[in-house]
């Protein structure tokens, strides 16, 4: 294929609801560039976007297709990402590297949660928008109330630039008020260009205007030119049109019927002629290295915004030329890794299908293979160059679970083959939690982890499922104890002997070490000789102190007092939880000139801290979590319900973008599959984040459930 330059290529991504048409659209838009001469079916399982054998199952988009077509002699890259925000990692990823998205809204269902979710998507991103009203042949389509609901959803942005005339089932022409001409469609998208019918003309006349007056409102000139004539030409429309849209300003409407092909020259027409070039966008902000900019001449540069992997080809590496131009053979240095890697070979693809190609210039999308360390939010650029672009930011997980093989032979396994799928999908975060000795996956959904099944059942044949993670729940004391343990062992040549005496008592930030304390009406004076500090990895503090006189305990036993007082505190007395916020007060004991060892003393401390522990008013402390949820205010009585039910503290409640936002405090024990719970709720429009605040103790009831809870486990071992 030929070698587009800068200012022909446009770069778009598809995104909104599941079942909107958007694959449908892609499908259309490659058969009318000529990229493929038989339009598939997503019912018929062989569009040229949904290839993956879990798509053709599950029915819908699981990931997102790169594909490209051609029109007006413009490269238009497009990027089908999937509808169910679950799957939102791909959608993000998109946007990230595209000018423009064209949100398709199902005509019958008008505006629908993904719909949302798909445009604050495109909000976060700073993306522009067009708005495709797809599927207006259905018996139910209503595009009078889907635009409406557009409108309320964002705001009068939303401008008409076609309308359809007899919406249903003998749905055929569109009104289109940007060249106030009627389109006609035929079979396969044959297109008639009429006058527009009288009955038409005066809402027509009144859509155009309102049009003009949106164009016009983008630059001076424009407006004064407006203000002068009273009218813009449609050149002059398009320019005001086009800064619009580049400032997020103006959202065109356009009307099509994908599966029959209708609509789909023009809203091709329009991208191909006012969408933005890459080098009209503001380019990607970098970390560090050489500013380039989007232009064939600058030195050579690329991002990668995808990775996957696909039997008998291995890794595919998706990459958006950021500057210059690159071609086979050329070899780049990763700036993440400072390693070099040569491109042996460039791609354009549409689905499966790849098609080779000399070379790319600055803006275009392509993919290459055999990178030896590259993955996403990778920068490959020039030696000497060394541009390292922003990463992308995906979503944080909305959803947990412990994973695990039913056959333990099979672990290591798992293991492996989660490292490879985070890198394809960076919103599935694995870690494995020696708290809890659990291997989490971090997802956004219940979907999203039904997906990762599919996988392991389907490609991997491993069983594997899905447990509740526990929680990470800290020990820690309210009052000061006191304790004394010895460790005495003979068995024959040399024993073991230690002897240690401590107090602790809970520790507050600033908070001095104290010389004095009071049990059973006796007072005990210490000397506090050392004070050591030790910050723990799991949060909080332990402050040890060395009171030792007179020698009761050699010097060179403390660390190993000190120890196994930290052996104990990883694994708290209580449940097993990390303890924290102590202090340890060791004040005497005795030794043996012949028995007495580390170990001994080890023990002998681990030993006494627990009793003392366990007479110190102890307390499980929960983790607690800032909540900010945003419910569509018919819902906000189900939700608050919920939360109450949840032990949720409410901090406050208001409105922000057409939604109630509720923040609360809520303990991470009661959020399990909140997820789920929400999108039932809220017919899936709910939406909320959550992040670690602090560790709060949990009442009475819930500790003693714990208790109960671990001294079963531990009898069961």
């Amino acid at each position: 294929m030929k070698v587009f330059k800068t200012d022909q290529i446009r770069n778009i991504s598809l995104i909104g609801n599941a079942g909107s048409g958007k694959t449908t659209l892609a499908e259309a838009m490659l058969f009318e560039g000529g990229v493929i001469n038989r339009r598939g079916e997503v019912t018929s399982k062989n569009t040229v976007s949904d290839y993956h054998p879990i798509e053709q199952e599950f029915g819908n988009s699981v990931y997102s297709s790169i594909l490209y077509t051609e029109f007006n002699d413009k490269k238009i890259n497009i990027l089908d990402t999937p509808g169910m925000d679950d799957m939102c990692g791909s959608i993000v990823s998109s946007l990230e590297v595209t000018g423009l998205g064209l949100m398709a809204i199902n005509a019958s269902n008008g505006v629908e949660a993904g719909t949302e979710a798909a445009g604050r998507h495109a909000e976060s991103t700073n993306t522009p928008l067009v708005i495709v009203f797809n599927q207006l042949d259905h018996d139910n389509s209503n595009f009078d109330k889907s635009l409406e609901q557009c409108k309320a959803t964002f705001g009068n942005k939303v401008t008409v630039v076609q309308y359809p005339l007899d919406a249903g089932p003998n749905f055929t022409s569109i009104i289109d008020v940007l060249k106030m001409k009627m389109f006609k469609f035929g079979a396969d998208g044959k297109v008639e260009v009429l006058d527009i019918p009288d009955a038409e003309l005066d809402k027509a006349t009144e859509l155009q205007n309102e049009l003009i007056e949106m164009a016009a409102e983008n630059e001076e000139e424009l407006m004064e030119l407006y203000f002068d004539k009273g009218t813009l030409t449609e050149d002059e429309m398009r320019k005001g049109m086009k800064l619009g849209m580049l400032q997020r300003d103006l959202f065109p409407v356009f009307c099509t019927c994908a599966k029959k092909n209708i609509g789909v020259s023009r809203l091709m027409e329009f991208i191909s002629n006012i969408a933005p070039a890459p080098n009209e966008m503001p380019q990607r902000k970098i970390v560090e290295g050489k500013e380039v900019k989007m232009d064939e001449n600058e030195p050579a540069s690329f991002f990668v915004f995808k990775t996957t992997i696909e039997s008998h080809v291995g890794e595919i590496t998706y990459f958006k030329v950021m500057s210059g131009k690159i071609t086979e053979g050329l070899d780049l240095i990763n700036t993440k890794t400072g390693n070099k890697e040569r491109l042996s070979q460039l791609f354009v693809s549409y689905g499966k299908n790849r098609e080779k190609v000399p070379e790319m210039v600055a803006g275009d999308i392509g993919c290459t293979v055999k990178l030896k360390d590259t993955k996403y939010n990778a920068t490959l650029s020039e030696k000497g160059v060394e541009t390292k672009f922003v990463d992308i930011k995906f979503p944080g997980s909305r959803i947990n679970a412990a994973i695990k093989a039913v056959n333990d032979s099979d672990d290591e396994k798992v293991g492996e083959i989660l490292n490879r799928i985070k890198y394809e999908d960076p919103t599935y975060q694995v870690e494995y939690s020696k708290e809890l000795k659990q291997l989490i996956i971090n997802g956004q959904g219940e979907y999203h982890l039904n997906t990762l099944k599919w996988f392991f059942d389907n490609v991997h044949k491993i069983d594997i499922e899905f447990l509740l993670p526990k929680i990470p729940y800290r020990e820690t004391i309210t009052k000061a104890a006191q304790a004394d343990y010895r460790h005495k062992k003979q068995s024959g040549g040399a024993g073991q002997f230690g002897e240690v005496h401590m107090i602790i008592e809970p520790y507050e930030e600033g908070a001095e070490p104290k010389k004095v304390f009071h049990f059973d009406g006796k007072e005990q004076k210490l000397s506090v000789r050392d004070v050591q500090e030790h910050p723990l990895a799991w949060g909080g503090k332990l402050i040890f102190c060395n009171c030792i006189v007179g020698g009761s305990i050699d010097a060179r036993f403390m660390p190993a007092i000190l120890k196994g007082i930290m052996e104990k505190m990883e694994e708290g007395p209580l449940t097993g939880s990390y303890a924290r916020d102590i202090i340890v007060y060791v004040y005497d004991g005795k030794m043996h000139p012949v028995d007495s060892n580390e170990i001994s003393f080890k023990l002998a401390g681990r030993n006494a801290f627990s009793m003392a522990f366990k007479n110190a008013g102890p307390k499980i402390l929960e983790p607690i979590y800032d909540f900010n949820v945003w419910v569509p205010s018919e819902r906000m009585g189900d939700v608050m319900s919920d939360l109450q039910g949840r032990r949720a503290l409410i901090m406050g409640m208001g409105s922000e973008k057409g939604f109630e936002k509720i923040t609360a405090k809520v303990p991470l024990k009661e959020m399990n599959k909140y997820s789920t719970s929400l999108s039932s709720l809220t017919g899936g429009r709910g939406l909320f984040t959550i992040d670690f605040a602090e560790y709060e103790k949990v009442p009475a009831d819930v500790q003693d459930e714990l208790l109960k809870a671990y001294e079963k486990e531990q009898e069961e071992e």
